[in-house]
């Protein structure tokens, strides 16, 4: 294995408008037009998901039998939103790997800064407006060596006592996952050929884990956080069973005293199929605190700008000439 596949090169593209929206209403299209038009805060997994495939691809080309991925688990903490027309670096990194019964178990770090360089490696000191941890068994792995580690991300936040519980029930369809995949460019054909889902072992194509947790996040943001999902901080969860189309999704939702935790867990008729799932949010009060800050920043900028091109006419003017 080479330092390449543990530290792959650094993927730079630009994220349009029309992606952002696509993406968004597809999670939503069960649900009412989002209130605004920003992107979801999964959209971070979207943009770092193809740097994780081919890792993973990288990892496993030793492997001498066939290799399959489950997505165990997914921590993403969102210091800010992707916006439309933002030049978006991923850097990935590989943290860990450890045997297991059925192949490996691999975790994966991306993070992402908004860099309006063409050259992936410019700007690695930048902050990143989005942090990710990737927990997944490559089933059938075994030439992988054990090393480093594989914790999943960062302890879940504590909640501060016990709001008023809530549930909602969804019917994802095939059109929706079809919708879904399209979306978010994992056109894997599990979730889109009946023949090729029943093959690796499902009774019908499945959605995207990553879908039903999307789905979940709108409702939160919708619920408990006035439809902004620019107070979404933080989002976690784990993987336990597939979701079929044409049955019942239910929703759980668990919001703490404050409004800043809300766990959820996602069910089938079959049981689980995401648990120990939660999102952190930024309280309203914070949210405008941090938007008067803003707002202020950006209006002195603008004086400062203001003034400068001033003192430059003036220089061109000859009025700043000493003599």
């Amino acid at each position: 294995m080479t330092t390449s596949a543990l530290n792959p090169p650094a993927a730079v593209r630009t994220v349009t408008a029309e992606e952002i929206a696509a993406y968004r209403s597809a999670v939503r299209a069960e649900l009412p037009v989002a209130k605004d038009e920003l992107a979801s805060p999964v959209h971070a997994f979207v943009l770092a998901h193809t740097v994780a495939e081919r890792t993973v691809e990288a990892l496993t080309a030793d492997e001498p039998g066939p290799v399959s991925v489950v997505h165990l688990s997914q921590d993403i903490r969102c210091h800010r939103l992707v916006q439309p027309g933002e030049t978006v670096t991923v850097r990935l990194e590989v943290l860990g790997a450890r045997r297991e019964a059925r192949g490996t178990r691999v975790a994966l770090r991306s993070r992402l800064t908004g860099d309006s360089a063409a050259d992936g490696d410019a700007r690695e000191d930048a902050e990143p407006f989005a942090e990710l941890v990737t927990s997944a068994l490559l089933v059938g792995a075994t030439a992988l060596e054990p090393f480093g580690d594989i914790a999943a991300g960062a302890a879940a936040p504590a909640p501060s006592g016990s709001g008023e519980p809530a549930t909602t029930v969804h019917e994802p369809t095939a059109e929706w996952i079809r919708r879904y995949a399209h979306a978010s460019g994992d056109e894997n054909p599990i979730h889109l050929d009946e023949e090729a889902a029943r093959a690796a072992g499902f009774d019908s194509v499945i959605a995207h884990g990553m879908s039903v947790v999307a789905l979940a996040v709108e409702e939160i943001t919708d619920r408990y956080a006035d439809g902004d999902a620019s107070r979404v901080r933080g989002i976690g969860g784990r993987f336990s069973a597939p979701v079929a189309p044409g049955e019942p999704l239910r929703v759980e939702l668990q919001p703490d005293a404050s409004g800043r935790v809300v766990r959820f867990t996602c069910r089938t008729p079959a049981g689980p199929a995401v648990k120990s799932g939660w999102v952190e949010l930024e309280l309203a009060e914070e949210a405008a605190t941090e938007n008067t800050k803003t707002s202020t920043a950006s209006t002195e900028g603008t004086e400062g700008t203001e003034a400068g091109t001033q003192t430059r006419n003036a220089d061109r003017d000859g009025a700043g000439d000493d003599d």
